[in-house]
């Protein structure tokens, strides 16, 4: 399996010990952080930089050649947004100080135990990721194009949140820090998670798992692993979920129900990237990202008694809530024409025709399961259909009765009040349209089903009505 390199962008040492370099690179390379370039010559610096897009600098202060306080004024003068760190030894303390001064983003004192280093370059990589994601973020609302839409295809909707949404996964799709995926039962975090990881990019495979009503043991055992004997009936090895998502994703959903013990587990995961399986005192790292998913409010979730703030703020890193059905209906339009589509292909029946009331009534109704609610009674309905018109006796009786909105024949007088001077037909047409609107709440979708035409004809009508009214 290929190993994804992280960070993307290599971290430079710079040093004239090459068996520091080497050491270093081994503690790092434990670390998780696998991309990396060594430079023994303080010379070398300036012409790797030329050629080489680098993520950090970590340089000794006392060089021969290029000191480590060159090094600085050479990268704040040229590449502004690469952290540099200053490696010194116990007596320069002084000197790193001054460093930092210059433009340092930290110095390090150098010891045999190098945790403190590994720990600086994860945080230097970690602001580094957030500063691009922040640039990335302006320029694609300033833009508002989305850089791979096809990414996105399989995702129906007109929502302008929903496009914002698709934004800010496109900004924060190539970073290594968890995203934390909200909203109601049946909104769709899965499908979300899962283009966060075909939008990221990543080499390995998205591996999902509901962690909800999972004991701390089968939680343990199903991410983790355990070696052979662990315990009774263990009679083989067994890797667990997070070797499954190396170089990938892995998605925990319902996140907000984990056991207190394995909440802690899955801190340890999140913030040193490492494990151990169970009957095992090998610490293993991961490189997998991790996504996790809750339909409790995140304001209660951060709150909660029963899970850890420190745990919920690692998982936020990056936050994506997903609006329900009842917040984005116009979107109802193309969702049932998507299921009915899908339905059919795979049933292999031909489509039927959907009533006119029949999107005036999913108006009426909130959704309480969204998403996941509407896919079912639609599929419901078309079991029941055996004619051309879609069957909504079943969806009545689900959602309620059929508001008063039809485009039957009005009894002469009954729905029409003419006065003596008739209206011309342009008129009528345009006080059609407008109460059409006032009905459906200006969603364009429902006027237009309530109309009996396409939404791209009311759309036109409604542009000539907005011309002619600007030029009046």
């Amino acid at each position: 399996m290929n190993k994804t390199a992280f960070p993307k962008n290599p971290v430079l040492l710079v040093d004239d010990e090459e068996t520091w370099t080497r050491s270093f690179s081994l503690a790092l390379k434990s670390a998780g952080i696998n991309n990396i370039l060594c430079c023994n010559d303080s010379r070398k610096v300036e012409s790797i930089l030329e050629t080489t897009e680098v993520e950090v600098i970590a340089a000794d202060l006392s060089m021969p050649y290029v000191s480590g306080e060159d090094l600085i004024r050479l990268v704040n003068s040229r590449y502004t947004d690469i952290p540099i760190l200053v490696i010194t030894g116990m007596s320069q303390v002084e000197t790193a100080v001054q460093c930092v001064k210059l433009g340092a983003f930290d110095f390090f004192v150098k010891t045999y135990d190098k945790s403190s280093l590994v720990s600086g370059i994860r945080h230097a990589i970690q602001i580094r990721e957030l500063k691009r994601e922040n640039i990335t973020l302006r320029s694609r609302f300033l833009d508002d194009k989305l850089e791979h839409p096809e990414t996105f295809e399989h995702i129906v909707t007109e929502n302008a949140t929903m496009r914002s949404i698709f934004k800010y996964i496109e900004a924060i799709a190539e970073s290594s820090q968890p995203v934390l995926i909200t909203g109601e039962s049946g909104v769709g975090k899965e499908l979300i998670a899962g283009v966060i990881h075909k939008a990221s990019g990543r080499s390995g495979e998205f591996v999902p798992i509901n962690v909800a009503g999972l004991d701390d043991n089968i939680f343990a055992d199903t991410l983790f692993g355990h070696k052979r004997g662990a315990f009774t009936g263990a009679d083989k090895a067994r890797p667990g979920l997070v070797v499954n998502a190396a170089s990938g994703t892995l998605f925990l959903d319902e996140i907000g129900d984990l056991a207190h013990a394995s909440q802690l587990k899955l801190l340890r995961l999140v913030q040193e990237r490492e494990y151990m399986a169970i009957g095992s005192d090998l610490t293993r790292k991961t490189d997998a990202r991790i996504i996790a998913a809750t339909n409790i409010n995140p304001e209660k979730l951060g709150e909660s008694n029963t899970f850890r703030s420190d745990l919920y703020y690692r998982l936020k890193a990056h936050h994506v809530h997903i609006p329900p059905l009842r917040e984005r209906k116009e979107d109802l339009p193309l969702l049932v024409d998507h299921f009915l589509s899908e339905a059919c292909k795979n049933e292999g029946r031909k489509k039927p025709q959907v009533p006119a009331e029949l999107i005036a009534l999913l108006m009426t109704y909130d959704f309480p399961g969204n998403v996941r609610e509407l896919q079912f009674i639609i599929l419901d309905a078309i079991s029941c259909t055996d004619g051309i018109n879609l069957n909504i006796k079943r969806l009545q009786n689900h959602i309620g009765n059929i508001p008063k909105i039809t485009r039957e024949p009005a009894v002469t007088g009954e729905r029409i009040a003419f006065g003596n001077e008739l209206p011309t037909l342009k008129e009528v047409c345009e006080e059609l349209t407008l109460e059409a609107m006032r009905r459906s709440d200006n969603n364009q979708s429902s006027a237009a089903s309530i109309l009996g035409i396409s939404r791209q004809a009311l759309n036109k009508r409604l542009n000539k009505m907005k011309q002619k009214n600007s030029n009046s």
